[in-house]
């Protein structure tokens, strides 16, 4: 019995839908253009407790395509998992929750975005694989670096 209990657990409780939004502000006359859009895709992925040994793990997405500087459509979606993680070393949870978790909503959260753009009326916008795990080691080089940079500099001399 108590080695069930440090037994490592990690376990998907729920993938959801929990934020989505399309915006045409110009349409119908921005849909009679026949340039090609320019488009943007920016991700971020967020991750939090939501009580004792269940995580929650955002990632949103916003694609934003333009003609020129007018917004042909902006599509929003925040994909989310609930996830079980329970006694896991300490120093192995960020990578849990920054490359583990986000690859499985990924997939979610990519179909929810290309369903929402076709039946707006558009092409899909199909998102590219991520490689969480690089995307992850990135965040933690720049943090490692902005938090040198924000400690002062010692000059230590000797009389």
């Amino acid at each position: 019995m108590a080695d069930q209990q440090t037994e490592p657990v990690f376990q998907i409780q729920r993938v959801y839908l929990k934020e989505a939004s399309l915006e045409q502000p110009n349409s119908p006359a921005i849909l009679l253009e026949q340039q090609q859009p320019s488009v943007d895709i920016q991700l971020g992925v967020e991750a939090g407790q939501a009580s004792e040994g269940v995580y929650e793990v955002c990632i949103t997405a916003t694609v934003t395509t333009k003609i020129e500087d007018k917004t042909v459509f902006l599509v929003e979606v925040k994909q989310a998992g609930i996830f079980e993680i329970r006694n896991i070393p300490e120093d192995q949870m960020a990578p849990i929750m920054g490359i583990a978790c986000p690859q499985i909503v990924y997939p979610y959260l990519r179909s929810n975005v290309s369903d929402i753009v076709t039946r707006a009326g558009f092409p899909p916008v199909h998102l590219a694989e991520i490689n969480f795990q690089a995307m992850f080691e990135q965040q933690q080089k720049q943090a490692a670096q902005a938090q040198a940079e924000a400690e002062p500099s010692r000059i230590i001399t000797t009389a």
